[in-house]
């Protein structure tokens, strides 16, 4: 008999990231084969090997923060899309996500809100018919 096996940063993270964003996140991280496969790698290790297993929040915490960030940069619209899906994974519900997007517009002004809540209404309507949400 050997001695149960550490978990490791790699391990770990594809343990979150299946956890958070199931499909979406393995979609991402397939995407990632053919081009930057080192790159996929480090996806699991940092942001979700290290990051989200830390303690001192909860998964639906840094799902809601990461929204918010996400939001804020008005950039990243494919992104978002998978971490609304993986906030409401988690327990966030439609409203708070809602209300955090509409938050954004004091900080991030009205464009990076509208664009954020598009992306929102895009994952709910994808969603729609899940009774989990």
């Amino acid at each position: 008999m050997g001695h149960p096996t550490q978990e490791t940063r790699a391990e770990r993270g594809r343990r979150l990231l299946n956890e958070i964003d199931g499909a979406a996140g393995a979609a991402v991280i397939a995407g990632l084969q053919d081009i930057a496969p080192d790159f996929a790698e480090l996806l699991f290790e940092f942001p979700f090997g290290d990051i989200y297993a830390r303690e001192g929040l909860s998964l639906r915490d840094r799902e809601l923060a990461t929204v918010a960030a996400l939001s804020a940069m008005g950039i990243a619209p494919k992104q978002l899309g998978v971490h609304v899906h993986g906030a409401l994974n988690v327990g966030v519900t439609r409203e708070e996500i809602v209300e955090v997007m509409m938050q954004m517009a004091v900080y991030a002004g009205f464009p990076a809100a509208l664009n954020a809540l598009a992306v929102a209404k895009e994952v709910f309507t994808a969603r729609e018919g899940d009774a989990s949400d």
